[in-house]
């Protein structure tokens, strides 16, 4: 675990704790995240989880607007438990007020997505590509059977594949 990251979960913490004059529970924290999110508060588990290679790529941003984002998930939740939105009024006054930060929704990193492999099925239907991914291809291989909506003929795998 970087250093950095586990001193700002705690910086971050303890502004909460200074604002609303008050302890809270610290966090397991976690660099298993993967994909196109930044980073994740399991709230009943009381987790953060970051995106490692997000976090490399963008560690200025990351630090300072993710972190506190994740954290302040974890102190709304503590404060006024579950009843409330992810993103509504008692998160935006926690991003506002405590960390002094605008809460953003969604980060703007810049995410390399990896290709994909589509299984291109087809019904009698003209102009009819069915791009199937590979779990659903993979089902398809095991008896599941799938109907176009037009047509009701079952789809068929043509052979053909392409890379997305």
């Amino acid at each position: 675990m970087p250093e950095h990251l586990k001193t700002r979960v705690e910086d971050c913490f303890q502004q909460a704790e200074s604002f609303f004059k008050r302890p809270f529970k610290r966090p397991v924290v976690s660099l298993k995240l993967r994909g196109q999110k930044a980073g994740v508060a399991h709230l009943h588990e009381n987790m953060l989880r970051f995106n490692p290679q997000l976090y490399r790529e963008n560690t200025e941003d990351f630090l300072k607007q993710t972190v506190a984002h994740e954290v302040a998930h974890l102190i709304a939740h503590q404060l006024f438990g579950d009843r409330i939105q992810p993103h509504g009024e008692e998160w935006q006054l926690i991003m506002r007020g405590v960390y002094e930060l605008p809460p953003n929704r969604c980060h703007t990193y810049d995410v390399k997505r990896r290709s994909v492999t589509r299984y291109i099925y087809k019904c009698p239907c003209a102009d009819s590509d069915f791009p199937f991914s590979a779990q659903r291809h993979g089902l398809v291989r095991q008896g599941r059977r799938y109907l176009c909506r037009r047509c009701r003929s079952t789809l068929v795998f043509s052979g053909e594949m392409r890379v997305e």
